[in-house]
């Protein structure tokens, strides 16, 4: 017997520009893995839970680490622990993953290490991932989607204050449709979520847009009774 071994995850998202497609797409940050198994492969970040510290504790350690990111949004996902976890033998302890994802502000994305080991990329079409890393980004991907049919999430992708059109753009590239401009106005202007901020979106060649800011009782993450850290 191996053993168990505490393991977490970290799947982050944020709007980047595609220069590929000349648009903007939804990405994700992967580190390349420098030692067996999978040694050269992509896979999320993340690393072992330590024995004094607390998951989230160990998330935010380990997204400094490997990508320098401290994202606001921070959330636990699930636990993956499937005894069959890897798509190849893995010597040593079975490994129980408990994995997170952020949501990163465009700012925040900027601050992040971009290298040979560590680079964004497509979260909708990543490339051949170690261990089941790849069925973890398609659970954080349904996660996502479906949180934003009902929830205020898409703010977590934004700053301090944004435009109707910037805050329709979010939904736009995660949700893979076009909405209509009118219809999302109401939408969102009727749902409590944000507010005006008496301010314009100054520097375009057209009418100035109202700027917005999220309403301060907008708590984006669904920890329930307990107190988000």
């Amino acid at each position: 017997m191996h053993g168990i071994e505490i393991a977490v995850s970290t799947v982050i998202f944020a709007l980047r520009d595609d220069p590929r497609n000349d648009c903007t797409a939804l990405g994700m940050p992967l580190v390349r893995r420098v030692r067996q198994p999978y040694e050269g492969s992509w896979a999320l970040p993340g690393g072992p839970v330590r024995p004094d510290e607390d998951l989230t504790d160990t998330a935010r350690r380990t997204l400094v680490e490997t990508t320098a990111l401290s994202p606001t949004y921070l959330e636990q996902l699930y636990t993956f622990g499937h005894v069959d976890r890897a798509s190849k033998p893995v010597p040593g302890p079975r490994v129980i993953s408990v994995v997170y994802w952020a949501l990163v502000r465009p700012e925040e994305a900027e601050r992040g290490i971009e290298d040979d080991n560590v680079a964004w990329h497509a979260a909708d079409h990543p490339p051949e991932l170690a261990f089941d890393h790849a069925t973890i980004v398609d659970y954080a991907l349904w996660r996502l989607r479906t949180k934003m049919e009902y929830s205020r999430i898409a703010q977590a992708f934004l700053g301090e204050t944004f435009t109707l059109a910037q805050l329709r753009q979010v939904y736009e590239v995660v949700l893979q449709r076009t909405l209509d401009p009118a219809n999302f106005r109401r939408q969102v202007e009727s749902s409590g979520g944000v507010e005006p901020t008496g301010e314009y979106l100054v520097g375009g060649r057209h009418r100035p847009p109202k700027l917005y800011r999220h309403r301060a009782a907008s708590d984006l993450a669904d920890n329930g009774p307990l107190t988000r850290l």
